[in-house]
């Protein structure tokens, strides 16, 4: 039994390390049908709306937008003109990153997408693709962009074990 639990033990510390170290990087600037944003952390929206200026895609859904943000603050705290703002969509449905994924299918099959760019923080990338994944099947290409990000050792082992879980979770059906 103490064996198990010694191998349990470092084929979990052998996977946190390939996870803290192949984060996925910024992705090029091909141009994807439509760019979704999830909230919840620094420079993804800013991101975002720079592939969009580029235009690199013709729409853009940031998803898990606080209801008491409007359109306006958005654009006066990025600078972004009305025009470029007529083509961003808030999702406000969405609480964490499994209702970001289905805020983001309904979004891309209303659109009729084919391709998509997904930006997140970089160590948040692989449960995002997945729970995305999950919702919208392989008929969707996801180009993922990492935007870099610094958690600490604890949130890193937090969003880790979140992956693991999830990853588990879908494999029993759920």
């Amino acid at each position: 039994m103490l064996r198990l639990i010694a191998l349990l033990a470092l084929a979990w510390a052998l996977g946190f390390a390939l996870f803290v170290t192949a984060t996925p990087p910024p992705a090029d600037d091909r141009r994807t049908d439509g760019i979704i944003v999830l909230t919840g952390g620094p420079g993804r929206l800013a991101r975002g709306l720079r592939i969009l200026k580029a235009e690199k895609a013709d729409r853009l859904l940031i998803s898990g937008v606080d209801p008491r943000v409007s359109a306006k603050a958005i654009a006066r705290t990025y600078h972004v003109p009305n025009v470029l703002m007529a083509r961003v969509d808030l999702g406000r449905g969405a609480v964490d990153t499994r209702t970001n994924a289905d805020e983001a299918a309904a979004w891309i099959a209303d659109n009729g997408y084919h391709s998509i760019r997904l930006v997140t923080a970089d160590w948040h990338m692989r449960r995002a693709r997945l729970e995305l994944t999950r919702v919208l099947g392989r008929d969707i290409a996801i180009l993922p962009d990492g935007v870099h990000g610094e958690p600490g050792l604890a949130a890193l082992a937090r969003e880790y074990n979140k992956y693991l879980l999830r990853r588990a979770a879908m494999i029993a059906g759920y």
